[in-house]
């Protein structure tokens, strides 16, 4: 009989996609779910993003291979972007990559760097396709605790007691999701020597840094990083274009040179209209940035921290990022006791926090990626259950 390979033994569906098809089912009942679980802008990016690729798509010239390494505009335009809001200068031609996302970021990183059974860091709670793309490749997973008394931040001192002497790369997120803990600068300082004293790459995930806050902060900015750090970013999130599929990473030229060689075996260039368009909105001004990642989600957040009152679940009101995390009350013996009530009583869907991790086991997650009405609806519907 045909088997499948066994990689797939040490992963499972992402919990979204099987959490989906039961409210897609739901739906289909007339249940109408109000979805507070993804962190998928609902809003759209800037008119003149749309209008350059409307133009872009009508040139007859405009549809064919694009180069993997991406159009000169678009590294101009993304180093133009790190020049301006975190004054970090790159080399357009050697020290930035576009990427589809950083999903597939984590995957040509990780193929360029470790081999199998080599060991990775990543952070509990964290990401879950820092773990999952790992196991699929053949790492070694080693977690390390982000916790609440630290800020969730890295315990440098538990990390120096740890065996690291096959610990290839260490995955970073800040702002961190899910926890929304800020980007600090002593933490990216540190995470700096730690990769110089125990040579390990540290890639820095860093697609928050601009929602709910008002100094967006880089790894690349510490004196050094380059040399051993590596940071991927993201369109999705600061500009409203998560269906778009543009990123970048940005690191030293050698390490871009590996990356390249992964990549440009495994995917081609993005389409020219979108690249072309992705380059316009990285000039998006600093009022639309306000109006789309300050104003807008600090009126959607007065309405989720009602939620969680209501839930009775406690939360640092310091978060920035697209997400609220809360800390559920001790009356529930899980989280799911909670979140599965919310969803079939109330009939909102929300993230429990264990997906993230065991560190996350006591926690929920509420998206900001709803219209305001949206989530005061459900606020009024667990008004009623809770």
């Amino acid at each position: 009989m045909i088997q499948p390979a066994e990689r797939l033994n040490s992963v499972s569906e992402y919990y979204f996609s099987r959490k989906l098809k039961e409210v897609a089912r739901l739906n289909a009942e007339g249940k109408d779910i109000i979805s507070l679980a993804i962190g998928s802008p609902d809003m759209p990016p800037s008119e003149q993003t749309i209008e350059k690729l409307c133009e872009v798509a009508r040139q007859p010239n405009a549809h064919g291979y694009q180069p993997t390494m991406g159009t000169p505009e678009l590294r101009q335009a993304m180093t133009g972007f790190y020049k301006r809001f975190y004054g970090v200068d790159l080399d357009p031609a050697k020290e930035v990559l576009p990427l589809i996302g950083s999903k597939e970021g984590i995957l040509h990183v990780t193929l360029a760097f470790v081999n199998p059974g080599d060991e990775v860091l990543v952070p509990n709670p964290g990401y879950p396709t820092y773990t999952s793309l790992s196991k699929i490749l053949g790492a070694k997973i080693v977690n390390y605790n982000l916790r609440p008394e630290n800020g969730w931040q890295p315990d440098f001192d538990e990390l120096e007691k740890m065996d690291l002497k096959h610990v290839k790369l260490m995955w970073t997120n800040y702002p961190n999701m899910p926890t929304g803990a800020p980007a600090r600068m002593e933490t990216y300082e540190r995470l700096v020597s730690f990769a110089r004293q125990n040579n390990i790459v540290v890639v820095n995930d860093n697609p928050y840094s601009f929602i709910l806050n008002e100094k967006p902060l880089s790894l690349l900015q510490v004196p050094g990083a380059k040399d051993c750090c590596i940071e991927f970013n993201s369109m999705s999130k600061s500009h409203n274009m998560p269906g778009w599929r543009v990123g970048l990473c940005a690191t030293n030229a050698e390490f871009i040179t590996w990356i390249l060689k992964v990549q440009s075996n495994i995917e081609s260039g993005t389409f020219r209209g979108i690249q072309l368009a992705a380059a316009e909105a990285y000039n998006n001004s600093d009022e639309w940035h306000r109006m789309a990642n300050i104003e807008t989600y600090a009126r959607r957040r007065h309405y989720a921290e009602q939620i969680m009152d209501v839930l009775g679940c406690t939360y640092d009101k310091q978060q920035v990022g697209m997400f609220l995390w809360g800390r559920i009350p001790d009356i529930y013996n899980n989280v799911e006791d909670l979140t599965e009530r919310v969803l079939h009583e109330a009939r909102v869907f929300i993230t429990p926090g264990f997906i993230f991790g065991s560190n996350g086991e006591r926690y929920i997650r509420i998206s900001l990626c709803a219209k305001e009405e949206k989530i005061e609806q459900a606020l009024e519907r667990i008004k009623k259950t809770i």
